[in-house]
């Protein structure tokens, strides 16, 4: 039973290079892609598993083992066809989640549009933080106070589902500091200790950042 998630980053930029970097050094299986076979030569110095390949042929998606890779992040925002071309192999392949960098507003509504289940714009968010995201199941979004400190949105995961914060002691379990909780859309800071959360509810937190990546 496989136990990690597997990641493939298409793209060795310097967005897709951090992303990857940061995947790795928390453990995580990835496969690193990219057409320049130089740049694919410095990258392994770093990247275990480097490959030079075209990602829009599908005989090269299939050949890689795509469909079996949990989560993909496209890398190539300069070259919106390119992009395009490896977020529907992937998509087809059957690849659950596919992440991509876009240019601008109009390269985002082509590739939701092909597939992507996610489309970042890099100036808004770094290579490093999309990794962090990834790496804790269940995250929203988190936002980096400190090199060590992170503040976050997290669903409620389901074994916490009819429970309190005092019943979960997550600080203990999981070094997790509960600051607001947000359901329908507003923010409670005055947190009751003692309410139930449910499925709808969202917990805000900051925690130590290598402790986020442990949350299980």
């Amino acid at each position: 039973m496989k136990t990690k998630r597997t990641y493939a980053v298409f793209g060795l930029g310097r967005y897709g290079t951090a992303v990857a970097r940061e995947l790795v050094e928390n453990g995580m299986e990835i496969i690193a892609v990219d057409i320049d076979q130089k740049i694919v030569n410095d990258a392994a110095a770093y990247l275990p598993v480097c490959k030079c390949a075209d990602v829009t042929d599908a005989e090269v998606i299939s050949r890689l083992g795509i469909e079996s890779i949990d989560t993909v992040i496209v890398c190539m925002a300069s070259n919106l066809e390119a992009s395009v071309m490896a977020v529907t192999l992937c998509k087809e392949a059957g690849v659950k989640t596919v992440i991509a960098k876009c240019a601008n507003e109009m390269h985002q509504k082509i590739l939701l549009r092909v597939g992507a289940d996610q489309v970042i714009f890099p100036e808004n968010e770094s290579g490093i933080r999309l990794a962090r995201n990834l790496l804790s199941s269940g995250l929203i979004d988190m936002i980096s106070l400190s090199k060590d400190v992170s503040m976050f949105e997290i669903d409620v995961k389901d074994k916490w589902i009819g429970k309190n914060l005092i019943e979960l002691n997550l600080r203990k379990k999981y070094g997790l500091n509960i600051v607001a909780i947000k359901k329908n859309g507003k923010v409670n800071v005055n947190i009751d200790p003692e309410q139930v959360l449910d499925a709808e509810t969202t917990l805000i937190a900051i925690a130590n950042t290598v402790k986020i990546g442990k949350l299980k």
